[in-house]
């Protein structure tokens, strides 16, 4: 089963008050237009990347794209026509139809989405209404009209593929409210599947405010080991422990300092430390990983996040670590610029066990949380 993704990204925005397409405004060095592609991405359940664009926009968004897999499509004077162009690139059995101004919305209600287009051939999203709504024209209120079986729509709007095309080719020319009522119209039955409260259309230019000032976060895991040899100091979070034996390493093998670099690194999908500092480069012979950790803290502000919080957990059987993870801590909640309570450094031993416990090296798995700035 092939799953299209229709990304409608054709509209001007003026709503919002910006002088640009609104969906290709920065906002904490992201556009509205990355967000919502990369919420599917990410998912991992597309196959196909199709996103109608205004005339104006389309070498904007190629270069913002930068040469992802994704067909471009000129969009139309209306957003019916402009989903009738983007459908006639769609080669998917399923498609689902995105406002590019959503992007808030989980794999949960992606896949919720996917699924009832296979069981019925078209659903919406839907959340129940939680006011009372009412019709008014002008000002002049001219019906209540409930809430208990009023819902408001969102998208993705999705459908078997065959389906939705039949029913833009009977619907010609006509605008229509979305792809559910065309769908209802020239087709039959549509159904619903839950909405979610956070998938929002970002409209307003109030509604950028908010995205500035809320926090996304991002998570990462980092591991790394290095062997103990003889005549290496043993140096871990940039303190040098009293030991018999360091970490063999290009650098000074801090190996908790690497597992923390890595799993920043994780959390914006920016590869790993040996990528950014390989060990065939000079430059990083005997390096300080203190420095190199300060190179990743800009490698993820450049991306829009601070670190959050960090845990790690140092595997090794000598020397026991109990009197100097207090110091530990300190110094990279220094380095990092965050609370010594968001940095949770433990200890452990493998009870003799393996390479660890044989005293031939140590190991660290680490976390990290990142917030969007």
């Amino acid at each position: 089963m092939r799953v299209s993704l229709l990304l409608t990204c054709a509209g001007k925005g003026e709503r919002a008050g910006f002088e640009k397409n609104k969906l290709l405004v920065s906002v904490n060095g992201v556009t509205t237009l990355e967000r919502s592609l990369n919420a599917f991405i990410q998912s991992g359940l597309i196959d196909q990347y199709v996103i109608t664009a205004s005339k104006v926009d389309i070498e904007e968004i190629k270069r913002l794209l930068n040469g992802l897999p994704v067909t471009i499509v000129e969009g139309g004077a209306t957003r019916t026509q402009s989903v009738k162009n983007g459908l006639s690139a769609v080669d998917g059995d399923i498609v689902l139809i995105h406002d590019g101004a959503r992007p808030y919305l989980s794999k949960n209600l992606i896949k919720a989405c996917i699924d009832g287009a296979i069981e019925h051939g078209g659903v919406i999203p839907t959340l129940q209404s939680r006011n009372t709504v009412v019709k008014a024209i002008n000002g002049k209120v001219v019906e209540y009209m409930g809430k208990d079986e009023l819902f408001s729509v969102q998208t993705p709007q999705t459908f078997k593929t065959q389906l939705i095309k039949k029913a833009f080719a009977l619907a010609e020319n006509k605008s229509y409210n979305d792809d559910g009522e065309i769908y209802k119209t020239f087709i039959g039955d549509l159904y619903s599947v839950e909405g979610e409260g956070a998938n929002v259309k970002l409209t307003y230019a109030q509604d950028f405010n908010f995205v500035s000032t809320k926090s996304q976060y991002r998570f990462g895991t980092g591991f790394d080991c290095h062997k103990l040899v003889e005549n290496r100091k043993l140096i871990l979070g940039g303190i040098e422990i009293p030991h018999d034996k360091g970490l063999l390493g290009h650098s000074d093998a801090d190996v908790l300092t690497h597992a923390v670099m890595d799993a920043m690194l994780s959390a914006c999908a920016l590869r790993d430390i040996g990528y950014h500092f390989p060990d065939t480069d000079q430059k990083y012979k005997n390096a300080d990983s203190i420095l190199l950790l300060k190179q990743v803290i800009n490698l993820v502000g450049e991306k829009g996040y601070k670190v959050d919080s960090v845990s790690a957990t140092i595997m090794a059987e000598k020397p026991k670590l109990k009197g100097v993870i207090p110091q530990i801590t300190q110094n990279l909640a220094n380095v990092l610029d965050i609370p010594t309570d968001k940095v949770g450094i433990g200890a452990t031993t493998l009870e003799g066990l393996g390479f660890v416990g044989r005293e031939e090296g140590i190991c660290v798995h680490a976390t990290a949380t990142l917030r969007s700035v």
